[in-house]
């Protein structure tokens, strides 16, 4: 068993994967284990991390650079694929409700700012070090390397104090994460939360500006409708009605209705909308027909295809004239869950499910045009994943200049590839690069981005985490950080929860970026059963990750004596 021993000397990189993955292996099989219903989920994989480092098993050395290199690489990889899965409905939730969750995430940094400022004050403690608490105790390593940059503007400070921000953050940062996660479960149990209560209201509530479509068989009696062209009907692009079928007075055929399709009175017509919108276009043509022509036997069938024909991504339906082409009509898309009346101007995405009426004949060369291929759909191109990222990285390094603050601000490896994929995910596609990555893949990729960071804080921080703790004032600073840590995450969620009525799955979300912390979101997903935190994770992160860079800064410029 020599050759075991010899691995960390001989292999230190063999022996560096090693570790990470009998860290990872150990952490979410701790993570698993449940005590009362509760379980600390993907957070196993940071104890064990500690546990790992403590024990000395940890790469040492030069090979702490190669930790640092994973670390960030999984963080990447996690924030990436979040902003990629939340893209395409961010939009949509930051209209809604992108106002009040930001000034609650706002009101979480400048509580944590307030508490690290008082406790300064009040406990005698170098503001040095009460920076790098703040910045431990909230996750936020972009807010301690502001912080060093400010401190630079002293010239007349002793190497010591200088290296009281790290020490600080160190201390601060493992109950850090805890502390969130903490804050949900008492959230949680508190208030009483039924999970697959909350996440179905808060589906309900994704979709409430999208109403759900139907249909309806309407017998044409406007006189005034007499002769005129399925297109020509008055009200139907404008309500975002489709007309699918009609069968023609005193006949039992019934046909799809297509652009040059004449309708007559006495005509039965099978139309697709909202409840509204079919309602006021039933005034128009008539009343409600009792035959219901999706029933009666005929040469027409219905088929859902997928799009993934590359060729015609981009293009609207009007464009791509469907039914003068194939004969066939488009009734509704599905979009990231959300099914959407197929109006003419609507533009196809790679991955959009069509609705599409027609003889079997005409469907089949419909499908061959808009590709309905599940193996393109479910291959991942990695081209566009790695430009994504790169582009990422690049947006992520940008220096942003502030007025009075001596060092740039940069949103970091966490803000800028998850504003690059939210801004991919909504394009759709750009050239031959197709932003579109499959669930599983999105999944695999945020899974193993988030343990592989785990991983690497955990071991890193372990070394000198017990002995930090246990000598001087590390476990009294420990406690000043999960002060800051717990108090303004507890005040937003009261306030939250009982006075702005917010769900707890955005409060999770919420929390989690108010305190930009991505194992803290992976909790939240798990403990939901559900990726819907994330919508209000990315609503409020890019403007959480400048206010506490910039107040990590201000606590320095300001305060420091």
């Amino acid at each position: 068993m020599n050759w075991l021993t010899e691995i960390p000397t001989l292999m230190p990189i063999a022996h560096t994967a090693l570790v990470l993955m009998l860290v990872a292996t150990t952490g979410l099989a701790l993570g698993s284990i449940k005590v009362k219903g509760i379980s600390l989920g993907i957070a196993g994989v940071l104890f064990a991390g500690i546990l790992f480092g403590h024990l000395e098993l940890a790469p040492a050395g030069d090979m702490l650079h190669t930790l640092d290199f994973v670390r960030d690489f999984g963080l990447i990889l996690f924030v990436y694929t979040i902003g990629m899965q939340v893209g395409p409905g961010f939009l949509n939730a930051l209209r809604k409700q992108g106002l009040p969750l930001n000034l609650l995430a706002a009101a979480v940094v400048i509580m944590g700012a307030a508490v690290t400022l008082g406790l300064s004050r009040l406990l005698d403690l170098d503001m040095t070090a009460a920076v790098g608490l703040f910045a431990g105790a909230t996750t936020n390593t972009p807010a301690l390397g502001a912080a060093q940059q400010a401190l630079k503007s002293f010239t007349d400070l002793s190497p010591e104090r200088l290296q009281l921000p790290a020490v600080g953050y160190a201390v601060a940062y493992p109950f850090g994460i805890i502390g969130i996660i903490l804050t949900m479960l008492l959230i949680r149990r508190v208030f009483r939360v039924d999970t697959a209560a909350e996440l179905a209201a808060f589906q309900r509530e994704q979709r409430a500006g999208h109403e759900s479509l139907h249909r309806i068989n309407l017998l044409v009696d406007n006189k005034n409708l007499e002769g005129l062209k399925i297109p020509q009907l008055p009200g139907m692009e404008q309500l975002g009605v489709v007309v699918s079928r009609i069968r023609h007075a005193g006949q039992m055929e019934v046909l799809m209705a297509g652009p040059d399709t004449t309708v007559h009175c006495g005509d039965v017509i099978l139309a697709v909308g909202t409840a509204e919108a079919l309602d006021k276009f039933r005034l128009i043509v008539g009343r409600e027909s009792p035959v219901d022509l999706t029933k009666i036997p005929g040469r027409l069938s219905m088929r859902r295809l997928v799009v993934t024909n590359k060729e015609i991504l981009g293009k609207s339906l009007r464009e791509l004239d469907l039914a003068g082409t194939h004969g066939i009509t488009v009734t509704r898309l599905t979009r990231a869950d959300i099914e959407m009346s197929a109006v003419p101007n609507l533009e196809l995405q790679f991955g959009d499910m069509l609705q599409v009426v027609g003889d079997e004949d005409s469907l089949r060369k419909a499908a061959q045009t808009i590709g309905n291929s599940v193996q393109e759909l479910n291959h991942t191109n990695l081209v566009p994943v790695f430009v994504g990222i790169a582009l990422g990285i690049l947006v992520g390094c940008y220096p942003i200049h502030f007025s009075g603050i001596p060092a740039p601000v940069r949103l970091g490896l966490a803000g800028g590839p998850l504003l690059v994929a939210i801004l991919l995910s909504r394009i759709g596609r750009v050239g031959p690069l197709v932003w579109h990555m499959p669930v599983n893949a999105n999944i695999l990729l945020r899974e193993l981005g988030i343990v592989l960071f785990l991983a690497c804080v955990g071991v890193k921080a372990g070394g000198k985490f017990f002995h930090v703790l246990l000598n001087g004032d590390g476990l009294l600073w420990m406690g000043y950080g999960a002060i800051i840590t717990l108090l303004p995450l507890l005040l937003a969620g009261f306030i939250g929860r009982v006075f702005l009525k917010q769900s707890f799955i955005n409060l999770c979300g919420l929390l989690s970026g108010s305190m930009t912390d991505p194992p803290a979101l992976a909790f939240a997903n798990t403990i939901n059963n559900s990726d819907a935190p994330s919508v209000a994770y990315a609503t409020v992160y890019p403007f959480t990750m400048l206010l506490r860079i910039l107040l990590a800064q201000l606590l320095v410029l300001l305060f420091l004596h």
